[in-house]
């Protein structure tokens, strides 16, 4: 398998193929570089190479007991796309991921980073905070952590069951397979590293980060979206940025990128080549 090993030691797994501009795709928690699939696939079938990595603690990457925070996520990214020499990159994060991206453009990527792109992202906060009234209260995510350290298995499967896919709204066409598939890059991951990463994903602030992004950054998200609201997150990531377009899609989960997958990648092409 393809590896890099960070300054602190752990190796993060990566995928990369193809030749061309570079895309490099960030993605959500608990899962790993496979969720990308339908991108990967479709992007390299159009001319681009494509890189996706499992992020420390998940996938195929170091179960870390510790570095599982947003500083250490965008570290690794950028010891990443040194590694490989990355430049004119199209950076794309779907939820945890949006939030990886962000920090890592801001504080290492503004030289190689030609274009961004946030879908279903956690940036600007997720949790509820005296300067963000709109955000989920800390309870839902302690929820997550007990929910997590009492029975991670049933839990990784009672999230695509319901909301992340939308699964739980009347009329949803349900897929076995994808359900499965979210278990699978779950349970690859450590429960330690992945119980951590909840506080990463809810509590990081990347309000200045998303100041200080001068490329252009298109910001996706589902206005169905049961996991990271669209109005306290797409809705004010765009505002923040001081080059965005914003894309909201009437109907679509948090998951879109997997049930819309026709939709997201023709938006993203489009973007690539604009």
């Amino acid at each position: 398998m393809s590896s890099i090993r960070t300054k602190d030691g752990a190796e993060i797994y990566y995928k990369d193929w193809g030749h061309g501009q570079p895309i490099v795709f960030s993605h959500g928690w608990p899962l790993s570089a496979d969720d990308w699939d339908a991108q990967m696939l479709f992007f390299l079938s159009h001319g681009y190479r494509v890189i996706a990595h499992d992020r420390r603690g998940h996938g195929r990457s170091t179960q870390t007991a510790e570095g599982n925070d947003m500083d250490h996520y965008a570290a690794d990214l950028a010891a990443l796309t040194e590694a490989l020499d990355l430049r004119d990159a199209i950076h794309v994060g779907h939820s945890t991921g949006g939030g990886e991206v962000a920090r890592y453009v801001a504080r290492y990527g503004q030289h190689r980073t030609a274009k961004a792109v946030l879908i279903s992202a956690v940036p600007p906060i997720m949790v509820k905070t005296p300067n963000n009234p709109g955000g989920l209260p800390i309870e839902v995510f302690d929820g997550f952590r007990s929910a997590l350290a009492a029975n991670r298995a049933q839990f990784y499967l009672d999230i695509p069951t319901g909301p992340f896919y939308g699964f739980n709204r009347p009329g949803a066409k349900i897929s076995e397979g994808v359900i499965r598939n979210w278990w699978r890059q779950g349970m690859m991951g450590g429960a330690k590293p992945q119980y951590d990463c909840i506080k990463a994903f809810s509590e990081t602030d990347f309000t200045e980060d998303l100041k200080k992004i001068d490329q252009p950054t298109l910001v996706m998200h589902g206005d169905d979206d049961q996991i990271v609201p669209c109005q306290d997150a797409g809705v004010l990531s765009a505002k923040l940025l001081k080059n965005a377009t914003l894309k909201i899609y009437p109907g679509f989960p948090h998951g879109m990128p997997t049930t819309h997958a026709d939709v997201i990648n023709a938006d993203l092409l489009a973007f690539a080549k604009a």
